[in-house]
């Protein structure tokens, strides 16, 4: 029963170790976070848009203060992750995916995701895997429920995986159809109508007792629900409220033919869904934060805001870019170099945006890119909301 897929490289934990293992020295290292998802290969977006980055990355170069050696061999990184995304095939099918290349270091690590926040282009001392390592923890493990008018299939899915934990199927209707009866016309086809409603009742009881089951037994942070016409819509009246209210939506499945693949990747689309229209509920969180002071808009306000460790939610808008500088000693970050007075090493970074979002998951703060186009509004390049003012 325990069919599984999965949507990652082999083992992400000992790529994430062998990227862990890589020391600050003299080389530096191009890290690429890339969003894949089918709007992105469309007519190769993707591409047009890493084309750009590297562009605008390798036009800041000299500002970095490197010498000319390290800029070279950041140029032939470079000139690698393009070539390597330049062919469709190379692509993984999930919707995400992280590179990290350094020619002197001989390291080169492609490692497939189910999401990233944002497309960035990086150069540091050493990988940037914050994002990669996060991802596991931040996606949680959530429950698909793929249900039929019989049978019910319980798959547990995470962030690179689905496996299925359960099934049950109820006894259906023996014999044919309804026959007639002596004490008057359609009794037959009423008694048989009423005990298929009955079964079907008792069907998605039992349905809605297993998926509490697996819960209790291992609280998840989410349900999907999944079925063919109206059959997962069905389940959802069934649950308890405490289940109920963690149902991020339902996708049209067919219990007894759907793999494990298709659940990870149904499942998937509907988290992507869920999260969009939880972007609305941050930005009326925003807003009133605001006029509270619980919350900060703006670049230079959100990071002086991370810098203090205020940030609880950080909310970027996924298409600002902005330099600034960062302090090496406290890692903070500032718009203007004269922010970090002050500071005994102070050096420019390519995009502050980019670079929040790394020193965001440093400090365990949940990072939120607002794609949806009218919460989008909502954030000036950066928006934060705080657990301390």
């Amino acid at each position: 029963m325990a069919r599984s897929t999965k949507a990652a490289a082999p083992s992400i934990a000992t790529q994430i170790e062998r990227l862990n293992k890589v020391r600050p020295g003299k080389h530096r290292v191009v890290s690429c976070y890339l969003k894949v998802e089918p709007r992105d290969r469309a007519r190769g977006k993707y591409l047009i848009k890493v084309k750009n980055r590297v562009r605008d990355l390798e036009q800041a170069l000299p500002e970095l203060g490197l010498d000319r050696a390290t800029q070279e061999a950041i140029r032939g990184d470079l000139d690698r992750v393009l070539t390597f995304l330049k062919s469709p095939g190379n692509l993984p099918p999930s919707q995400g995916l992280a590179i990290f290349a350094s020619g002197p270091l001989k390291l080169w690590e492609v490692v497939p995701l189910p999401a990233v926040h944002r497309s960035r282009l990086a150069v540091d001392r050493t990988p940037l895997v914050r994002e990669l390592a996060s991802t596991h923890d931040e996606f949680g493990r959530l429950l698909t429920a793929v249900i039929d008018r019989r049978a019910a299939r319980f798959f547990q899915v995470t962030a690179f995986e689905a496996h299925e934990v359960a099934d049950l199927t109820s006894t259906a209707i023996r014999g044919g159809r309804f026959h007639a009866d002596a004490n008057g016309p359609g009794w037959g086809e009423h008694t048989y109508n009423n005990r298929l409603r009955t079964e079907r009742q008792r069907h998605l009881e039992a349905a809605a007792r297993q998926l509490e089951a697996l819960d209790r037994k291992d609280p998840v942070r989410g349900v999907v629900l999944a079925g063919i016409g109206t059959d997962a819509d069905a389940l959802q009246p069934f649950l308890h409220p405490y289940l109920a209210d963690r149902v991020m939506g339902s996708v049209r499945l067919n219990a007894k033919k759907v793999t494990a693949a298709e659940v990870l990747a149904a499942t998937l689309e509907v988290r992507q869904s869920w999260e969009r229209s939880s972007e609305l509920v941050l930005m009326h969180e925003l807003e009133e934060g605001l006029g509270t002071g619980w919350a900060v808009d703006g670049v230079h306000e959100t990071l002086k805001a991370l810098g203090r460790g205020q940030v609880r939610t950080l909310l970027v808008d996924p298409d600002v870019a902005e330099a600034g500088f960062r302090g090496m000693a406290s890692g903070r970050l500032a718009l203007m170099e004269a922010d970090l007075r002050g500071e005994s090493d102070v050096f420019p970074v390519l995009d502050v945006i980019d670079d929040a979002i790394e020193e965001a998951l440093r400090q365990r703060v949940t990072v939120n890119v607002v794609y949806e186009p009218s919460a989008k509004k909502a954030v000036h390049g950066l928006a934060a909301l705080l657990r301390f003012r």
